[in-house]
């Protein structure tokens, strides 16, 4: 079976729809998402979105923040566009529906038929997150992800020319180059799950917006569906991967045996939660004079080393001394869930642990979302930009995936459309039968995942690293004699791409020997000015410290 599109979208999370909805003007958009619709990391996004709209607050007060918690090798222009662009994308959500809350209430339920209030005059109640000089974190209470997610499903449900492709996965892209012709990127192979069949999809534009890759770790805030495939298979298209070795961990994450990656909001510190020993006494000020408000990366590693030092299994956010019905109306989801394992947030303090959260690397591209391969476009957490550096700024990533998705579908409204599709062959199955050992997806993804863990984790050596790679390396060879031999899965695709992901974190880790940001090594714990710069890597071509202008990145005009 085949499918044709203007625009072909990886992804429904909010850089997918947002892309979506602006390029459903000029042409067919076929949106596919592995699950469903709404089941994305965006969903799950509790704090909310960084952008300059308070009195008294500056768009080079957001610049700054943002390249202070980079450490340094943040894109200069890629920083200000995104900082400087931001409040109009905050009013586009506005405008399809998209309730933020406002000073001295709470955003009106999505069914209230109460007027949206107007994009120029609203005054919003804004956060303070870590690493930010100003409250600038626009949310609806602490579950904008979902609130954001629910706007965009309903407004691309209304445009006729989006077609969403629901329990579909992306496989392989398809380039030209493997029939013959150019290097442009032609579409993609996509599996129907509940069929169990291979269709081909062949696109003007084929947009990868496939989220982050949280799974490769053992503990993570991510969902299920977050599992690199997008950083995978532009890997294997021979796309350039850049500054893998950034993966931040966010240092409060539920600890509780019943709990599933929940996440506690960093707007929890921001309003004065405080985070204590079991003993009750607070260790951040040890660590860094901003204490609690700390960027990430100095947050997450204060933990890990306090679990370390006393052998606790977790730490204790407080926000008791806070009034309860402060608590209760300004973080209802996390007073909810927290509830439910039996914790009342008012009275207990939370016990929390770091976890994998958001991959600051990516495919690279340039500020209209292009790739290094023609054809090919890269939007959200799965592209990297040059936004975020070293470490992600706090609230910076949905921000990050609107301008990128707005940039993208103006940049794509110019492409060609008027070519015929090319001729590719269907998917092939060659002599691959039904699986009867599925035993081997299981044990090959818990020992990836639990490996990450221990070796490259929050804090690194040389020999992990080392022991890292060799254990990746067999793996992926059982993988690979795996995947030909059996038809594939969800399940199977999902470990191939992390394993992808993983030896790229690995070969990117090892070629920065320094501490930066997100990485940190113990056999290189000094800042090295000679590095400040992007780790780069393609397929058949080790990792290596990036020129100043990256050569995939000068053929799209960087």
């Amino acid at each position: 079976m085949s499918l044709t599109c203007d625009f072909l979208v990886i992804g429904s999370g909010i850089a997918g729809l947002s892309f979506a909805l602006e390029a459903a003007d000029h042409g067919q958009v076929i949106v596919v998402t592995k699950r469903a619709k709404d089941d994305a990391s965006t969903t799950g996004a509790q704090g909310g979105i960084a952008a300059v709209l308070a009195r008294g607050d500056s768009f080079d007060a957001h610049i700054k923040d943002t390249f202070v918690a980079g450490a340094g090798i943040n894109h200069a222009r890629a920083v200000e566009l995104c900082v400087r662009e931001g409040p109009d994308r905050i009013r586009m959500l506005q405008h399809i529906g998209a309730r933020f809350d406002v000073a001295g209430h709470e955003a009106p339920d999505s069914a209230s038929s109460s007027p949206l209030p107007s994009a120029g005059d609203t005054d919003f109640d804004l956060h303070l997150e870590g690493g930010h000089s100003a409250r600038r974190i626009v949310h609806s209470a602490d579950m904008t992800g979902r609130e954001v997610e629910r706007a965009l499903v309903e407004a691309a449900s209304r445009k006729k020319n989006i077609v969403l492709l629901e329990g579909h996965m992306a496989i392989d892209l398809i380039t030209r180059a493997k029939f013959g012709g150019p290097e442009v990127c032609a579409g993609a192979y996509a599996l129907d799950v509940r069929a169990g069949k291979v269709i081909t999809i062949l696109a003007r534009s084929t947009v990868l917006a496939s989220g982050g890759a949280g799974k490769v770790y053992l503990y993570t805030t991510n969902p299920d569906v977050a599992t690199g495939d997008g950083v995978a298979m532009a890997f294997r298209a021979g796309a350039e991967i850049a500054n893998m070795e950034f993966y931040q961990f966010h240092p409060t994450c539920l600890f509780s045996p019943q709990a599933k990656n929940f996440l506690i909001s960093e707007a929890l510190r921001g309003e004065g939660a405080v985070l204590r020993r079991h003993n009750g006494q607070a260790f951040m000020k040890e660590y860094d004079e901003r204490a609690e408000l700390a960027p990430r990366d100095v947050v997450a590693r204060a933990i890990d080393h306090e679990m370390k030092r006393s052998g606790a299994e977790y730490v204790l956010l407080d926000i008791t001394h806070r009034d309860p019905a402060f608590v209760k109306s300004h973080f209802p989801g996390i007073y909810a869930q927290c509830n439910h394992y039996g914790i009342d947030i008012t009275t207990q303090p939370i016990p929390v642990v770091p976890a994998a959260h958001f991959c600051c690397g990516g495919i690279t591209t340039d500020l209209d979302g292009r790739t290094s391969i023609p054809g090919l476009w890269a939007i959200g957490e799965c592209a990297h930009t040059g936004l975020h550096g070293a470490n992600r700024l706090a609230s910076n990533s949905l921000l990050e995936g609107l301008v990128f998705a707005h940039r993208a579908a103006l940049a794509g409204a110019s492409v060609d459309r008027s070519s015929p599709f090319p001729e590719v062959p269907e998917w092939d199955v060659g002599e691959a039968v039904p699986s009867d050992e599925a035993v081997i997806i299981t044990q090959n993804w818990d020992e990836l995942r639990r490996l990450m863990w221990n070796y490259v984790g929050i804090v690194r050596s040389d020999k992990r690293l080392r022991r890292a790679a060799r254990r990746i390396s067999l793996l992926q060879g059982e993988i690979a004699e795996y995947y030909w031999k059996y038809f594939v899965t969800r399940d199977l695709l999902e470990l191939r791409n992390i394993a992808t992901v993983a030896q790229l974190i690995v070969e990117c880790a090892s070629a920065r020997r320094e501490s930066r940001g997100l990485h940190f090594t113990l056999d290189h714990m000094e800042l090295d000015p000679k590095m400040a710069r992007d780790i780069t890597v393609k397929r058949g071509v080790p990792a290596h410290l990036a020129t100043a202008k990256s050569t995939a990145m000068q053929a799209v005009g960087r």
